[in-house]
């Protein structure tokens, strides 16, 4: 699953900065930064009665003469594997009083099951967010906040990390925290809960950028949907991960002999050996060695395909195929190849499209290889949308002018010191040093590559470019992803030949998690169990009637006044809510699926996202939940060994959660469904538990919104078979 744009704003909430990120490809062309055309000549006003000489010519950026790039050193690090397991690389530098880390461990969204997509994704925030049985993640952010220290941590498609950067004179106590969250995490509930929240924003806000939305989708159709590298999380994927889910994921992948640690900054290397080796000394979890990740089908999905989206005035798209990895010996042939068809201003598709057809605003050309799977080839930009199906065609004759004959000497000298030089950038500091050691023996690079890869980019000739252009690239396999509105196209995309193939990236809404036989058998079990700790199967069915008074207090504003609330139900699904208000009474009625609200300011019938929120404030009364597996069409499914999701076949979900050891309720999740927006996470947690009519009924609810307390209800009386009638239900105020 590719962190891009759909994880979506989730990458900005689990980021490490630039703390020894995985060595990047050797930087892609479609990235190159372009020299200024010539500087001004500068004038100095000549001495009173002195003849003026002639300016000295200026000379042209294209005459200046620089040395070849030496061949790139390897950082002097000190590297071992501490009696754990774990592999440790240390590397000196005393310039600054400070000192960085990182552990990589081998992990990655590519392991998420199925079903939950954004697993590893959620894990990662959770484990620095979550503190620890000790401290939790609010202590350790006051702590570092006053050290002027950082730990995160965070986990994307191949790797997991946690990361600290800290002043000399503090790293004892960073080091510290940063031991424990790798080693120790929580995953405080909260936090857990916090985190979805925050995914279930980025989702909602997947679609707003166009750009971003093509990418997407062309990396859904070059990977396959259905794939681990296509997939993508969705509100339900989100709604069915529990807390549960994150330890059993984390406890699978952390383990020493999976992790590899890196050390650089303000010490003494010796000494920093026996500081790791005492921190590290009680951390001793074994687990077998992952799996390898999965392989990337062989060939891609090709065609055109549109994503409808109206009030554009300009067509975005993605096209191009699957790529390779940065092993593959024609890498650096491609990387030059790619700089010259779409690397920057001086580019092959910038010349045509920008400066000479004049209709796009940005073009670029990547070839996206990746360190453990292949990656994508891609020519990504933006036209006006009357030409977009000229300007695809125009794309398309430009690659196949990079297949038909030899580049010019000086396109090939250009993307070449351009490519070499810009490598001299990209591991220009420590980090990025340790970053490339970690990178190469993560994924089983030689310790040399980088050496060899500066090699190879000075040795392509036109003729590699010319050899590796006609055996990688295939236009008529290209997969041509649009994003626009066709009504503006003055030729439709079908005259490119082939269907036009449409996208439906609509956000889907909540589902209930895929259930098979044992998962419905353990479900059954748990929730006889449950009915038995309440009082029995047999009186919850028995209750005809139930009326229920409570006091709601919001936690916020503090000062808020209390609310009063009743509630009624009368067999078989009548349903009443009473509630007070600073501007008067509310009043909703349900019955079947059809019911009215009456307002202060009149009645109303019940339409949309309000009777959709009525419908599950009735699914969700705690007796019938709990009566679930003897309601027509509902299904309940063990998630886990304390959880149970219960749907009723008609777009109704929750989880109720058990006491594994007694059976009793604890609490139940759901999502409630806004107007505008991602859904927000309910969570109502039950205590003070009393009989009436010998069912033990909570008489305390803690209502949490996204993770956070929202308010305290009390329950003052509650009466059940007092002998309602469906008038004291359905009167209107």
């Amino acid at each position: 699953m590719k962190p891009i744009a759909r994880t979506l704003g989730l990458a900005a909430l689990a980021a490490v900065g630039a703390l020894a990120q995985f060595p990047p490809m050797p930087p892609a062309a479609s990235r190159s930064s372009q020299l200024p055309s010539s500087p001004g000549a500068v004038r100095r006003a000549a001495p009173a009665g002195a003849t003026a000489k002639p300016a000295a010519a200026v000379p042209s950026v294209k005459d200046l003469k620089f040395p070849p790039l030496k061949p790139l050193p390897n950082p002097a690090a000190t590297t071992f594997t501490l009696p754990n397991g774990m592999k440790v690389y240390l590397l000196e530098d005393r310039k600054l009083p400070l000192i960085s880390g990182v552990a990589r461990v081998r992990a990655g969204n590519l392991f998420d099951p199925a079903g939950k997509a954004g697993l590893a994704e959620l894990t990662g925030i959770s484990i620095r967010a979550g503190g620890t049985k000790s401290k939790t993640g609010a202590q350790w952010d006051e702590e570092l906040e006053n050290a002027a220290a950082t730990v995160e941590s965070h986990i994307d498609e191949t790797s997991g990390a946690v990361s600290f950067s800290t002043l000399t004179e503090n790293a004892d106590a960073v080091m510290a925290i940063f031991k424990d969250a790798l080693t120790a995490p929580e995953f405080a509930e909260d936090r857990v809960e916090l985190a979805k929240a925050q995914y279930r924003g980025a989702i909602a806000r997947r679609n707003d950028d166009a750009r971003n939305l093509a990418l997407r989708e062309f990396l859904r159709v070059v990977y396959g949907k259905d794939t681990a590298y296509g997939g993508q999380a969705e509100y339900s994927t989100i709604a069915h991960i529990g807390r549960g889910d994150i330890q059993d994921f984390y406890r699978r992948y952390f383990f020493p002999r999976n992790a590899y640690l890196a050390v650089w900054g303000d010490f003494d290397a010796a000494a920093m050996r026996s500081r790791l080796e005492r921190l590290f000394a009680d951390w001793t979890v074994e687990q077998p060695a992952p799996p390898p990740f999965p392989e990337v089908r062989s060939k891609s999905d090709s065609g055109v395909y549109l994503a409808l989206k109206k009030g554009l005035d300009r067509a975005y798209f993605s096209i191009g195929q699957l790529s390779g990895e940065v092993r593959d010996p024609d890498c650096p042939a491609l990387e030059v190849m790619t700089a010259i068809l779409g690397g920057g201003a001086d580019s092959r598709l910038y010349q045509r499209l920008l400066t000479k057809m004049g209709d796009a605003n940005a073009i670029a050309a990547d070839w996206d290889a990746n360190y453990g799977h292949p990656g994508a080839f891609r020519i990504s930009g933006a036209v006006k949308s009357p030409s977009t199906v000229e300007d695809i065609r125009a794309i398309r004759e430009e690659v196949e002018r990079m297949r038909s004959a030899e580049v010019s000497a000086e396109e090939l000298a250009a993307a070449k010191n351009t490519a070499i030089n810009r490598l001299a950038f990209a591991y220009d500091t420590n980090a990025k040093a340790v970053g490339r050691m970690l990178g190469y023996a993560y994924f089983g690079y030689p310790e040399d590559f980088i050496q060899q890869y500066q090699k190879a980019l000075a040795a392509v000739t036109a003729a590699d470019v010319l050899r590796v252009a006609k055996e990688h690239l295939d236009p008529a396999r290209f997969a041509i992803v649009v994003v626009g509105n066709p009504a503006e196209f003055l030729n439709p995309l079908s005259s490119l030949g082939g269907p036009v193939r449409q996208i439906d990236s609509t956000i889907p809404g909540a589902e209930a998690a895929p259930a098979d036989a044992a998962g419905l058998a353990k479900g059954k079990q748990m929730i006889e169990r449950a009915q038995q700790a309440v009082g029995g199967a047999d009186k919850l069915a028995a209750i005809q009637d139930i009326a229920q008074v409570s006091e709601a207090r919001p936690d916020s504003p503090p000062d808020a006044a209390p609310i009063q609330a009743t509630e009624l139900w009368l067999a078989p699904d009548a349903f009443r809510r009473e509630q007070s208000a600073p501007t008067g009474k509310i009043v909703v009625y349900l019955n079947g699926r059809s019911g009215w609200a009456s307002p202060p300011a009149g009645t109303a019938a019940l339409t949309g996202v309000r009777l959709k929120e009525v419908e599950g404030d009735r699914f969700r009364l705690y007796f019938r939940l709990l009566l679930g597996d003897r309601m027509p069409g509902w299904t309940v499914n063990a998630i886990d060994d304390a959880t149970l999701e219960i749907a009723d076949g008609a777009g109704q979900i929750a989880q109720l959660t058990v006491d594994p050891a007694s059976g009793m309720p604890r609490s139940v999740r759901y999502e409630l469904v806004m107007a505008s927006g991602p859904p927000l996470a309910m969570a109502d947690t039950w205590s003070d538990f009393r009989e009436a009519a010998g069912v033990k009924m909570p008489y305390k609810i803690v209502r949490a919104r996204n993770g956070v307390k929202y308010a305290e209800f009390t329950v003052t009386d509650c009466k059940i078979n007092s002998g309602l009638k469906l008038e004291d239900l359905r009167s209107r105020p």
